[in-house]
């Protein structure tokens, strides 16, 4: 599969995830680097989920992805941040 290829259709909807520790600002520093590269982000499209033990919290953030690029800049912005440990 060549860099123009992708098994995605665009667009479509797609689920970004990433993980940070605890934070009482964590879910808002996801959710403006996603904005910076997807506008407006719906109603309800934001979920964040603690670990068990409360230390670090998942936050899933659905958007209208539009393209192959966008989705890598968004990781890149949210690998780059350094409250951000993981993004899938």
């Amino acid at each position: 599969m060549s860099e123009t290829e992708s098994l995605l259709e665009f667009p479509c909807q797609f689920a970004i995830k990433a993980m940070g520790k605890t934070s009482a600002d964590f879910d808002a520093v996801v959710v403006e680097i996603v904005r910076r590269h997807a506008g407006d982000i719906l109603e309800g499209a934001v979920t964040s989920r603690p670990s068990k033990a409360g230390t670090y919290t998942s936050v899933t953030v659905m958007i209208e992805a539009t393209s192959r690029a966008q989705l890598d800049a968004i990781y890149q912005g949210l690998t780059d941040h350094p409250d951000v440990l993981m993004a899938l």
